[in-house]
């Protein structure tokens, strides 16, 4: 059978064992299909303007209501970047990266609009609040990631800036009611480290018509597990599948590297959440 460019996007995403029916393909797919994280960069700076153009290809994400309860914060100071990876876990790409997104839930903004009018907004002390303005900073952010990666830029999400949110907003000095939700590293990737496209579960084990159906998820984590684990040994990662990760990874509160006090955090950031 004669194997299209298809064939091979799909196979490096789902495991040669599990690729899903071809359907169209362009450009833009073959972007989004070719995502892979990037944690090793080049010491040279962003082009001129690509931070703005990264920027408004984000806030061309949806954003409910139009509320657009996100904000971006760019750290590119050595210092500042190496204290912030001292709170995310050490991980070494975040003082190495030449551009460091902090991408923070925002409700200050529609708090100072309703202070300047004398009206208190009642419906910022609810959940449904700081979930759209996460909602929202995540759209925005993976707008952001495609309009890098099509500059041939890369890129890594850094879920770590969680781990101790009061202490990232001090170094940030951000005002009460906004969280960092996540970091995104950006900058040139390093040709001498090779990052390979990482499988995803089956469409088997996501993909539902009509009715939630899992039938057919133990057959697809199965051959997931499979997959992680050939992926693992080729990248030297050890011989681990994608189950265990999974079991030690939110097995324990200590697993959470204390993301387990979000909500108390989220009290003392000004947030009145009901």
């Amino acid at each position: 059978m004669l194997e299209t460019p298809a064939t091979d996007l799909l196979r490096a995403r789902y495991g040669a064992d599990a690729p899903p029916a071809e359907g169209p393909l362009n450009a833009v797919l073959e972007l989004l299909l070719s995502h892979r994280s990037v944690r090793a960069f080049l010491p040279r700076p962003l082009p001129p303007g690509a931070l703005e153009m990264v920027v408004a290809a984000a806030q061309s994400a949806a954003t409910s209501s139009n509320l657009q309860t996100w904000s971006v914060l760019a750290v590119e100071d050595p210092e500042r970047k190496a204290r912030l990876s001292a709170l995310a876990a050490g991980q070494k790409f975040v003082a190495q990266c030449p551009l460091l997104l902090v991408w923070l839930a925002d409700l200050s903004r529609l708090a100072r609009l309703g202070e300047a009018r004398g009206k208190t907004l009642e419906g910022l002390d609810y959940m449904e609040a700081f979930l759209v303005a996460a909602l929202d900073a995540a759209l925005a952010a993976q707008n952001a990631v495609v309009a890098l990666e099509s500059l041939g830029l890369g890129g890594v999400y850094i879920g770590a800036m969680r781990n101790k949110p009061e202490e990232v907003a001090a170094e940030l000095g951000l005002p009460p009611n906004v969280m960092a939700v996540f970091g995104l590293c950006i900058g040139w990737p390093d040709p001498a480290v090779q990052a390979e496209v990482k499988p995803r579960l089956p469409q088997a084990a996501v993909l539902h018509r009509e009715q939630y159906d899992a039938t057919a998820e133990a057959g697809a984590v199965e051959s997931y597990d499979a997959a992680m684990r050939e992926f693992s040994q080729r990248n030297g990662m050890g011989d681990q599948a994608w189950t265990p990760r999974v079991m030690a990874r939110i097995g324990t509160t200590a697993a959470l590297t204390g993301r387990d006090r979000m909500r108390a955090a989220l009290d003392g950031m000004g947030f009145r959440l009901r």
